[in-house]
């Protein structure tokens, strides 16, 4: 399928990566990775959305869950998940979860799905369903969750947020001025309400965002982002570069990031205040996302100390 209305603006991808942007063949628990994931019938976005660093997380145990199932009701032109009509949520996903994640024994784990605006809740009590079901099961495990952004809507936040949840994760993907064209179904502004929501029903839970690189973006919009990101509370940022799952279905490759301007992206956004900032090439949402919880928590804490001090 060819993107029409993006096609005659953009220039034809780079073929060839730069250095920076080679990864290693997997070794490690890769295969017991692998088994456990494919034996709980869970999707992952790992694989639904070709993540380039599968294997290094998968060697680790690591894995991003993906429930209620591997079709989007959205079409983004830079995601590499099928968009259709859904099937019905399957009621006993959670438990099937929650095994798959004491079976890799995992201390932090990340919870995303598709958008679901077929689903009178999109989705909201069958994702809290699967949190509750992992606490029970792994009670020492932390949950990070990464939902869509459910319109914005205050009981569907809550909905999740009273599962008690660690981390509330919701991507903000890339800066106002490329939003419309590229992610015609989501909403810059609507992306910061919801995680401003999500502070102001549980300001214990840690907040987090995340965006790419490499569509087209300024470091002046960046910096204008991590700016907005931060006046709605938002604990951590996650900073990746972009890359265009297939040639002709997706948005190209505006520009490859090289590792330096990474972390002067990082180096700014520390200065606004965020708690954690994972920035890189290779980083993604929940790319070593137990380090960024680990490092959102210690330092919120050490915060909260200094400030009650007497």
């Amino acid at each position: 399928m060819k993107l029409d209305v993006l096609s005659p603006s953009l220039p034809k991808p780079k073929r060839r990566l730069p250095p920076w942007l080679k990864r290693p063949l997997p070794s490690g628990d890769f295969a017991k990775t692998s088994h456990i994931v494919e034996n709980s019938g869970v999707a992952t976005v790992c694989e639904s959305a070709r993540c380039p660093n599968l294997s290094e997380c998968w060697a680790k145990r690591h894995a991003t869950f993906m429930i209620l199932g591997d079709i989007c009701t959205r079409r983004c032109h830079y995601c590499a998940v099928s968009t259709a009509r859904p099937d019905a949520p399957q009621p006993n996903e959670p438990q099937r979860l929650a095994r798959a994640v004491a079976d890799l024994a995992l201390r932090h784990v990340v919870i995303t799905a598709v958008a679901r605006d077929d689903l009178k809740d999109e989705g909201a009590n069958h994702f809290a369903a699967c949190v509750r079901a992992i606490h029970q099961a792994s009670p020492h495990t932390t949950v990070e969750v990464l939902p869509a952004d459910f319109h914005a809507r205050e009981d569907l936040i809550r909905t999740l947020c009273h599962a008690d949840p660690q981390l509330y994760n919701h991507n903000i993907e890339m800066v106002e001025r490329l939003t419309p064209n590229i992610r015609p179904q989501g909403n810059y502004q609507r992306s910061l309400t919801v995680l401003r929501i999500a502070k102001e029903i549980a300001p214990h839970i840690i907040t987090k965002s995340g965006l790419m690189v490499g569509l087209g973006e300024t470091v002046d919009e960046l910096h204008r982002t991590f700016q907005d990101l931060r006046h709605v509370g938002c604990d951590a940022l996650t900073i990746g570069q972009y890359l265009q799952p297939t040639r002709d279905s997706h948005y190209a490759v505006q520009r490859y990031y090289p590792p330096a301007e990474f972390d002067e992206l990082a180096d700014y956004a520390r200065s606004l205040g965020f708690v954690s900032v994972a920035s890189g090439p290779f980083v993604r949402s929940s790319y070593n996302a137990v380090e960024v919880f680990d490092e959102s928590r210690r330092r919120l804490a050490s915060m909260k100390r200094v400030h009650h001090k007497p």
